[in-house]
């Protein structure tokens, strides 16, 4: 059985969730101003700075802090970044529970790679017992907004039977959709492909177009 990968890589999250830095990178004299004013945005942008090491030496502590008190204003961005920092002991011991806690919440929020690792956790039984039906509603949810990782994920699910019956051309479909910027999902559409008859590959290849139409659809209602 193809084993779920454990997507709590923190640096590539990091990068994922950096997009309040994606213009331009902020002045981090001009950050830490308005963070220790309270403001929850700056906060969460200077835990990724002091996280990457970005005008200031990487410092897993401070970056902890700093994610805390916006994650405590409600940030969802920096609740899901101070899961990844739990999930993998960087600035703080390592602590599943917790992780699972800060994943939640911004789960709740709708944050797609919360939802994903909240996926992951319940999947390989991290802090909560092992759910496959819980790994594969919450990968659904991070799926549906275009995350990758869920979106391979997914195709694990399918292609093993996990928490949902067998479906080959539904795993191929789903990895098909994260192949784009996922290598490991292409490696297993690639391999799963070999297996599939014309036909199937043909009903795969159809379901694929359709997860994708439904997705960009969705993304454009919610304005995205």
């Amino acid at each position: 059985m193809r084993a779920l990968r454990l997507l709590l890589i923190c640096g590539a999250l990091l990068t994922a969730l950096g997009a309040p830095l994606s213009a331009k990178a902020p002045d981090f004299a001009e950050t830490k101003k308005k963070a220790e004013a309270g403001n929850a945005s700056a906060q969460f942008n200077l835990g990724l700075m002091y996280a990457k090491g970005e005008g200031v030496p990487k410092d897993d502590a401070e970056a902890l802090r700093w994610y805390r008190k916006a994650a405590d204003q409600g940030n969802a961005l920096a609740q899901s970044n101070l899961g990844v920092m739990y999930a993998n002991g960087r600035g703080v011991p390592k602590d599943d529970a917790e992780a699972l806690r800060w994943y939640r919440k911004a789960a709740d929020q709708g944050n797609a790679p919360a939802q994903s690792n909240l996926g992951v956790m319940y999947a390989n039984g991290r802090g909560v017992p092992k759910d496959d039906a819980e790994a594969l509603r919450w990968y659904r949810k991070a799926a549906d907004q275009g995350n990758a990782p869920a979106q391979s994920n997914l195709g694990v699910m399918y292609a093993n039977g996990r928490g949902v019956p067998k479906d080959d051309a539904e795993a191929y479909a789903w990895y098909n959709l994260a192949a784009i910027s996922d290598d490991d999902a292409r490696k297993r559409r690639d391999e799963l492909e070999k297996t599939l008859t014309p036909e199937q590959k043909a009903r795969a290849q159809q379901r694929s177009t359709e997860l994708h139409n439904e997705i960009e659809a969705r993304k454009k209602a919610a304005g995205k």
